[in-house]
This record gives C-alpha cells, structure tokens and sequence, in this order.
C-alpha cells in the first residue's frame, strides 16, 4: 500500500433544523446525528451503507465484530454498538474526529464491546494480528475535500479482504457519479472476486455503496427477502428497498 502523509483538517460543526453535523473545515458534510434519535442513522448513504446486513444469516446478523474505517459523525458506529450490541472498533486517523464525537455526537467512551483507535486505516488493515478476524467491515475514508477515497489501492482492498473472516462482509462508500467509480469497483472486485461484489444504486448526492464479501453463499430471491423483511421488523431499517437496488458491477472494469 502506497506510503501518505495525512492533511488532516480540524473538525467543526453545524446545526440545521435538530440535525447536528461534522464538517473538516469545509462546508462538506461528513456525517451527521439527529438530536432527538441519536442512534438513527440520518444520512441516506450511511443507512445504505448497512446493506451488508442483507448478506448475514438471520440468526448470524448482529453477531461477530463489526470495524469502521473512518469514524465520520459515529452514526454506524453507534449503531453497531447501542443497536445491534456487536463488538466495535473504529479506526480515525484524525484525532479532532474522535473529540468531535466524543463531544458533540454523543459516542461513548470505550468499553468491554466498543474500541475507537486512533490511527491510519491502511496500517490497521495490514497487521497481521488483525487477519480474519472481522465479520462486518464498512469503509469510508474520504479528506475534507471530499474528492476521492484517500485508501483506493489494490493493496488496500486485498488487506481489507484479508482482515474478513469467512462469510464476512465489507461495504464502501464511493462517488457513483465520479469518473473513478469504475476504476475504484474494479480494483475492488479483483481482490473480492467478481461473483463476490455487488453495488446499490447511486443517492440523490451520488453516493454509491459497494458491497463485497468474502466466500459467501448468497440465497435465493426468497431468501433474501425474508432476511429483509427480519431486518425491517427488528431494527426498522429499509432493507426491501435496499434489495430492490442491489445490481452486479458493470462489465469489463478498470482496475489502473
């Protein structure tokens, strides 16, 4: 994986209408926490971003431990560890990140079940102490211009595989309408596989998430909508929709 000297921009924040949310020195916005249900997940592409859910068994859903590379507002973060009650780490490079959350979004201090490392995403995925020990990866590792992933190498994803434990599951945030979508899901699926990696359809804003998974064994149609509906009923999230939008890759993608 390629060498990087991080910018790392302060955080801030704003607030419009009972919605809290995190800016990097920017008007970008990099997550956001309704005040009312801070354990909701606001933002459209975060709550797409728990798709992977789709791909878990029933009874296997909420077990195992769940990794987010990019701390962001600490929306799925807090999920994992308050709704779904899985063990959680969190990996953010930037230490402002991690006040800002500790201080304005409500995430909680570490715990028998919750762990928020200060550090480089690539480094975590890379340490063998980490190999095949994840069953949920989420990653989205976006600067506060908000340009492109800053982890997009082959390397990078191949580690990101290699932390996955059998039928474990990754989703990535990426930019569906940016001329490197294409290359970022090539590189993507020749670490996954093809027949392991899927996207949903862009957002409104043009966040698309990848999903990939590590030697899965995806049901049928039947199936998958009985996974959905469990998920609907038992966390209210709107995972038939999440179905309706799952396609495989385009054909013939970049990799370079």
């Amino acid at each position: 994986m390629a060498t990087r000297i991080p910018d790392l921009a302060g955080a801030t924040m704003s607030e419009h209408d009972g919605v809290r949310y995190l800016h990097l020195d920017s008007p970008w916005v990099q997550g956001a926490m309704r005040l009312a249900r801070p354990q909701s997940l606001e933002l459209e592409y975060i709550q797409r971003m728990m798709a992977w859910m789709l791909w878990r068994p029933v009874d296997q859903v909420a077990e195992g431990h769940a990794v987010q590379l990019g701390l962001g507002a600490g929306a799925i973060t807090r999920f994992c560890h308050k709704v779904l009650r899985m063990r959680t780490t969190a990996v953010e490079i930037n230490p402002t990140v991690i006040t800002a959350n500790r201080l304005w979004f409500r995430l909680p201090a570490d715990d028998g079940r919750l762990a928020v490392v200060e550090g480089d995403a690539a480094r975590w995925v890379a340490d063998p102490a980490h190999l095949a020990s994840v069953q949920v990866l989420n990653v989205d590792l976006y600067d506060h211009e908000a340009a492109a992933p800053v982890l997009d190498d082959a390397d990078f994803y191949a580690a990101c595989r290699g932390v996955l434990d059998d039928g474990g599951v990754m989703t990535v945030n990426l930019f569906g309408r940016d001329a490197s979508f294409n290359r970022s899901a090539g590189r993507i699926a020749a670490a996954f596989g093809r027949s392991q990696v899927w996207s949903l359809r862009p957002t409104r804003e043009g966040n698309t998430v990848i999903v990939a998974t590590r030697n899965v064994q995806v049901p049928d149609r039947a199936g998958l909508s009985a996974r959905a509906a469990h998920i609907e009923e038992r966390y209210a999230l709107q995972a038939s929709k999440w179905l309706r939008m799952v396609r495989p890759l385009p054909p013939d993608l970049p990799t370079e």
